[in-house]
């Protein structure tokens, strides 16, 4: 800004070049509020825009998404480079025949196991009994496949609560060099229930969190709660195998120095087998 004089002689005052707006009409004044420049003028004039608000459920399934796909590319990856590594190996022919010849010889063992349990006769102090799974599927016969799935044992180290009966023990001895079993007391009931409790509710596995489900499923026998559910196990009432079926089988931690991967009795000093109460401490060490 300067002072002047026109063509007439009459002062003026002479405004600099940047507060003119040149356009076709000819220069225009831009009038801008004090203490805002000319060329900020139109931006403030400019409404906000909202913001983009994604739900924090939606992020969250994202990342899920983004972790599994990379988790699955590299199991893939893994299992490529696995069937193209140089360490295949191929059986040999009498490798085959000692895999057939213990599958026999488990089978033969179980016969012989049932006829043992038959001339005894021993029925257990306890009502109630919890059996583990121990034993994989390596030398396995299928028919003691077929007798471990009855039992709802389809993995190493699931246990079932099971009402002790002639025909259970008959059962078991079967099957005794893969499982261990015993006699859970109230504690050990509560607190596999109220830490590793899975309902089968709707064709859905549902963790035992919440009363409802439980009023819903077994509502019909006066069974409402986390609390029903574990006397009637403990005390084996007459809804035991209703409330059993209800429960999924539990799956267990791997001890640590607990089994000694032998599949002679407890009693001989093996893993498997009847432990009586001695399966309580071994339940703290799993659950």
């Amino acid at each position: 800004m300067s002072l002047g004089f026109n063509k007439d002689w009459q002062p003026c005052i002479y405004l600099p070049r940047s507060l003119y707006l040149f356009s076709a009409i000819g220069p225009r004044l831009l009038i801008a509020p004090t203490g805002v420049s000319p060329r900020f003028n139109t931006m403030a004039e400019e409404e906000p825009k909202p913001l983009n608000y994604i739900p924090e459920v939606i992020l969250k399934k994202r990342k899920n998404n983004e972790e599994w796909a990379i988790r699955r590319k590299q199991q893939l990856e893994q299992r490529v480079k696995r069937l193209k590594s140089d360490n295949f190996v191929i059986k040999k022919p009498e490798q085959f025949i000692r895999e057939y010849r213990d599958r026999e010889m488990d089978l033969v063992q179980m016969k012989n196991r049932k006829k043992q349990h038959i001339r005894s006769g021993v029925i257990p102090d306890s009502k109630l009994l919890f059996v583990i799974r121990i034993g994989g599927k390596n030398d396995m016969h299928p028919n003691t496949r077929k007798v471990l799935y009855s039992l709802r044992l389809r993995r190493v180290f699931n246990g079932v609560f099971l009402k002790a009966n002639g025909r259970i023990m008959e059962i078991l001895k079967k099957v005794e060099p893969y499982i261990t079993y015993g006699y859970p007391n109230l504690k050990s009931v509560k607190d596999l229930i109220y830490k590793k409790g899975v309902a089968k509710f709707e064709k859905q596995r549902v963790p035992l969190t919440d009363n409802n489900i439980v009023e819903q499923a077994l509502g019909q026998f006066n069974i409402i709660c986390l609390e029903d559910i574990v006397n009637e196990i403990t005390n084996v009432g007459p809804h035991f195998q209703e409330v059993s079926s209800f429960l999924c089988p539990f799956t267990l931690n791997k001890p640590v120095k607990a089994l000694q991967g032998k599949r002679r009795r407890y009693k001989d000093g093996g893993d498997s087998g009847n432990r009586e109460d001695d399966i309580n401490e071994l339940l703290r060490k799993m659950n």
